[in-house]
């Protein structure tokens, strides 16, 4: 069986940075299972685990746009203090739910001024090429639930 729109795979993963440095890894833990062809991976990884069998081991170089795009600094934004309703202490680095025009973002916290804030709507790892090194550990076909719901589940099932 080979790894084709529809089936769930499971694969074991290590992601690392430009400068080798390890952001993800499924190392020590159960391999990733995901749904091919349902978004559930970024568009590169899915791309390069299309046709790919059991067994099969590679490495593949992400592109940012293929991954999760390009840092845009239209989703930079500072806001005052105010808007925090609640939280006594803002740092660098939390992340909130914001709303937005386009509905419910994360942003983090870039930087703080006093009482204005700076946040940042990009993800994480955007504008950054990825490395991942793979296997494929196991191909299968989806329950009709799991078909339904554009995702896999796990042995216990899913609870929505």
């Amino acid at each position: 069986m080979k790894i084709e729109n529809g089936k769930v795979a499971s694969i074991n993963y290590t992601l690392t940075a430009p400068d080798g440095q390890v952001l993800d890894t499924s190392e020590g833990k159960a391999p990733l299972d995901y749904l091919h062809g349902a978004g559930n991976i970024i568009p590169g990884l899915e791309k390069a685990l299309e046709g790919k069998s059991i067994g099969d081991s590679f490495e593949v170089d992400i592109p940012p746009e293929e991954a999760y795009g390009l840092r845009e600094e239209a989703r930079v934004d500072v806001v005052p203090k105010s808007q925090f309703e609640g939280i006594a202490e803002i740092q660098e680095g939390m992340q909130f739910q914001a709303q937005t025009n386009q509905g419910p973002q994360i942003v983090t916290v870039t930087k703080v001024e006093g009482d204005q804030i700076t946040v940042d709507g990009n993800h994480p790892l955007a504008g950054m090429p990825l490395h991942f090194k793979v296997e494929v550990t196991g191909i299968r076909e989806p329950s009709p639930e799991e078909r339904e719901h554009g995702h896999p589940h796990g042995p216990e099932g899913h609870d929505h």
